[in-house]
């Protein structure tokens, strides 16, 4: 393996349009999964109009998120830490990411997160500003989807904990190219292992300090390889023939969760525990995150590599929407309670109204002074 000093320098010195395009696409990804959990979809949200996993398709569109979405955004995390780690130092990374992950993490905690449950309880006939003062006060604070910020200070200190014993100077944990099919699929299958033996502890659902460790194994994981992908430019350069044999994988591995439940194949709880249906789902994921992790970096490279005004536009408030996305969603389904139409129309509706919504409402609070720092 070559020494540091031969490898382009660490990513993110200049910004990759593919890469961007992906994290427009996760961050309305996010929106879409929680509007679909307000419809019949399976997960915790602040308020639903159908009962928790109602909606067979629902259901199946969250599994599927749930299996790759946020470890992608690990993965493309990992993958521009070393670049900045490097441009700014120890201390002002650290101060940086403070800024970036604490303040909206802050905010979220004890601002947005009793305005959003207080939003919520409008359905039941509490009164917004009264209801958000009562939430306040009754301290209904919590992360919400911004665990996400604060799962990433924690890996950031990790990383400089890292970068302390393992100096630039030396190769060790840098990939210049992907490992082969069968690295890949002995990973996937020790992070099910891993995975299957922490819910046995801390089942999915289960929050530990509002995180959800029951899928950190991947989350780890995948933080680590973006931060080893990051000096060869790796994920930018992902090929059909490196993908393909992962999405094939990938497609019927989506359709026998389906199948298992249908069929009522096995027994015992998904979400953890000494049981088939707990191994099979901790498997089930990794299996299935790598060939839409891979899928989707050839498709960006290979179609979405020029960024255009208002793809531009998106990116520079995708952090911002993922931000102030909760309660867009929450007030945009409680708009459409009365709606008579079905479930899934209502599920598209709503969730491009709170995609377009969560956009625009970042872009005001941009142009609040010192604001473009953070988000």
């Amino acid at each position: 393996m070559p020494s540091l000093e031969t490898i382009t320098p660490a990513a993110a010195k200049t910004r990759n349009a593919a890469i961007d395009h992906l994290r427009i696409v996760l961050t309305a990804l996010v929106v879409f999964h929680h509007v679909a959990i307000v419809y019949g979809g399976s997960g915790g949200w602040y308020w639903r109009e159908q009962p928790n996993a109602s909606n067979r398709l629902l259901l199946m569109f969250n599994a599927i998120n749930q299996s790759y979405f946020m470890g992608f955004f690990f993965l493309l995390a990992g993958y521009y830490t070393p670049a900045s780690y490097e441009r700014k130092g120890t201390k002002q990374f650290m101060v940086d990411r403070l800024v970036r992950l604490g303040v909206p993490l802050l905010v979220y905690f004890f601002i947005l997160s009793p305005l959003t449950i207080a939003l919520a309880r409008v359905s039941s006939g509490h009164t917004f500003w009264r209801g958000w003062w009562d939430m306040t006060m009754h301290r209904e604070f919590g992360p919400g989807p911004l665990w996400f910020a604060e799962a990433l200070l924690i890996f950031a200190c990790a990383y400089v904990l890292w970068r302390k014993f393992r100096p630039a100077s030396t190769s060790t944990g840098v990939a210049t190219q992907l490992p082969g099919f069968g690295k890949l699929l002995a990973t996937a299958l020790v992070l099910g292992g891993v995975s299957f033996l922490v819910r046995l502890v801390i089942p999915v659902g289960k929050n530990i300090a509002w995180m959800q460790l029951g899928y950190f194994p991947c989350y780890i994981y995948l933080f680590a390889a973006g931060c080893a992908a990051s000096r060869s430019r790796l994920l930018e350069q992902i090929t059909f023939l490196q993908a393909r044999p992962w999405m094939i994988v990938a497609v019927p591995a989506m359709l026998t969760l389906p199948a298992v439940i249908v069929l009522q194949l096995g027994q015992g709880s998904f979400e953890g525990g000494w049981n088939s249906h707990a191994l099979f789902y901790a498997l089930w994921d990794p299996l299935v995150a790598w060939g839409v992790i891979l899928g989707l970096l050839w498709a960006a490279r290979t179609y979405g590599s020029k960024a255009t005004p208002l793809t531009a536009w998106l990116t520079r408030n995708a952090y911002g929407a993922y931000i102030v996305h909760p309660p867009v969603v929450v007030g945009a389904s409680l708009a459409a309670i009365a709606w008579t139409i079905s479930p899934l129309a209502k599920f598209a509706l709503v969730g491009t109204a709170s995609c377009v919504g969560s956009f625009l409402i970042a872009t005001l609070l941009s142009t609040i002074p010192g604001a473009r720092r953070i988000l």
